[in-house]
């Protein structure tokens, strides 16, 4: 595309009008439960993004720390007793979103450990487990995972798939898993270039296939969420619209 092409594009895309998160209506990978992360540092920040998320038009959060070997020990009664306390806290400085807890596991030996010794992990919606990959080394024995998980009756979710560099350029392993059963999460700041340009044609590959089961926040700090709120005019994030997310299918 030449200078005048770019230029009429940027154009178009400006006249849009905010793409609506309420049509989203959950987000469902976030880092809000303060100090156990690399999320949110304290309660203060947690309020502060969940309003924020509020504003944005959100009705329910599902906030997912990481469990990741022996970098991030998190429990379920880290995670759970941590929301309680954002709960009350919420509650009592009168927010009306609703937050609930799941985990974000790092695939490793120990996600391995804990499904082949049949620990109950902690699970969001219809009994749905979010897990990622290592950012840069293509993993081994993804297979045996998907196994152990389908046996297990979990639903695997893959998280921010558009960010393996390993998989830059193709979507063919998210189709190829997809219909294998496991469903696509992808960052909705990918759209933005937040994470550069190669990550985010890899998100508009996946948008325009059709494989994006849930677009999500991954917010780790309100940074995130204003970096969301000030490219929602973007032409791919109205193209979500158009898929058959199941966000919403976390608000019953």
């Amino acid at each position: 595309m030449g200078l005048f092409g770019r230029r009429k594009e940027r154009k178009r895309e400006a006249t849009l009008p905010p793409f609506d998160l309420s049509i989203l209506g959950a987000d469902m990978h976030s880092h809000l439960i303060p100090g156990i992360d690399d999320g949110s540092k304290s309660m203060d920040q947690t309020i502060a993004m969940m309003a924020k998320f509020e504003n944005l038009g959100y009705s329910k959060l599902i906030t997912t720390p990481h469990i990741m070997g022996d970098f991030y020990r998190n429990t379920p009664e880290i995670i759970l007793g941590g929301l309680d306390e954002v709960r009350k806290t919420a509650k009592k400085l009168g927010l009306k979103i609703e937050i609930g807890a799941a985990a974000e596991y790092y695939f490793d030996e120990s996600l391995m450990s804990r499904l082949k010794s049949k620990e109950q992990l902690l699970t969001f919606g219809d009994n749905k487990v979010l897990f990622e990959f290592s950012m840069l080394s293509k993993p081994d024995q993804v297979e045996e995972l998907l196994f152990e998980f389908f046996t297990q009756n979990y639903t695997p979710v893959l998280a921010h798939f558009e960010r393996y560099t390993y998989f830059l350029g193709s979507v063919d392993k998210a189709r190829e898993w997809r219909e294998k059963g496991v469903e696509i999460q992808m960052n909705l700041n990918s759209l933005s270039g937040h994470y550069g340009p190669e990550v985010k044609k890899q998100a508009e590959m996946l948008i325009d296939a059709k494989l994006v089961d849930y677009a999500v926040s991954d917010c780790h700090r309100i940074e995130h969420l204003m970096i969301l709120e000030s490219n929602l005019s973007s032409s791919y994030m109205h193209k979500l619209a158009d898929l058959n997310l199941k966000n919403r299918d976390l608000l019953t």
